[in-house]
């Protein structure tokens, strides 16, 4: 699907930064694409974009007002209908990642036809999908995993993506969630599929290629995280990857949204992603560890990167520190 651009890229009332990760995710990686962001009062952060309303953003040329929040069950709350109405009226298009459709919001779908503009559900998937079949094909897949969610898996992907294509390596980042496919404008929203069709969406996105062609494909979810575990077991299996990277944030002190479940040891995490990933891969392997050190001091970070992969004996980087190049040096 085509989303027209540039964006306003619209928070509502986010409690925190992870809340935003989808629009950080546009604004890091499309900042071409991005005009600049629309908060509500209650809004707890920002993506460092200039202020705009959305007369001034209309006025400025955006096209499209994108929904940059990833809320807990994908809901579209009361608090925001006036500010979609508004966008529909000065003449954008409005695009969302949510599990609840935009059309789900009252009146905004008559409203929508009557302005002549677009209402684009992201995480809507826009074809139906077999079965997984589990049969080997050719071609090679790299999944990021996570020991939680919101760690940085897609960020991990792109960036691995593009050292490979800076090696003239044939690669492909495969988007499996809202802000992947924002990024790329295109993807399978594996969460938003039918649990019987995960793997077979997964083998989907990733068909049978060139022996020597890598499918980078962006890991959703954590195996060990008792909300999201059936989605990120799905596309392991349905990758079937050959190289794993496992995705950390050290700063944690629980998985996200629960308080009362502790974060996984990082061998844990290996252990049991290598488990399910040779069901269908008996070759698949770690290649590395990618840790979001977002919020550690230069010296601290290296501390922390020394020790795991000393530890683990398998690198371990901050990727948007430094790149992904010692990553992909563990493909050869």
């Amino acid at each position: 699907m085509e989303i027209r651009n540039p964006y306003l890229l619209f928070l509502g009332d986010a409690p925190d930064d992870l809340a935003a990760k989808t629009g950080r995710g546009i604004a890091d990686w499309r900042p071409e694409w991005c005009l600049g962001e629309l908060r509500l009062p209650a809004c707890k952060t920002t993506l460092d974009l200039p202020t705009m309303s959305v007369a001034t953003a209309a006025e400025a040329g955006a096209k499209t007002l994108v929904v940059g929040v990833a809320n807990r069950g994908g809901v579209i709350p009361e608090s925001w209908y006036e500010t979609l109405q508004e966008a529909l009226r000065a003449g954008m298009d409005l695009a969302s990642g949510l599990h609840q459709p935009l059309t789900a919001v009252p009146g905004l779908d008559e409203l929508a036809a009557e302005q002549g503009r677009r209402l684009i559900d992201v995480r809507r998937p826009d074809r139906d999908f077999a079965v997984a079949a589990g049969s080997r094909r050719p071609g090679k897949r790299l999944l990021t995993v996570g020991t939680d969610c919101s760690v940085g898996k897609m960020y991990t992907s792109l960036t691995i993506e593009k050292s490979m294509k800076a090696r003239g390596l044939a690669a492909d980042f495969r988007a499996t969630g809202q802000t992947g496919i924002f990024i790329v404008g295109n993807g399978v929203p594996i969460d938003a599929v039918i649990g019987d069709f995960i793997s077979g969406a997964a083998e989907w996105l990733t068909p049978a290629n060139e022996p020597d062609h890598w499918d980078v494909v962006e890991g959703q979810g954590s195996l060990f995280h008792p909300s999201f575990a059936g989605v990120s077991l799905g596309l392991l299996h349905g990758s079937q990857p050959d190289a794993l990277v496992l995705c950390h944030e050290p700063t944690r002190a629980h998985m996200r949204g629960l308080p009362d479940r502790p974060m996984p040891a990082l061998e844990k995490c290996i252990e049991e992603n290598l488990r399910a990933a040779h069901m269908v891969n008996p070759e698949a392997r770690f290649i590395g560890v990618s840790v979001n050190t977002r919020a550690l001091g230069d010296g601290e970070a290296a501390e922390l990167l020394y020790g795991i992969e000393s530890r683990l004996g398998i690198p371990a980087i901050d990727s948007m520190r430094t790149g992904a190049d010692r990553l992909v040096d563990g493909l050869s």
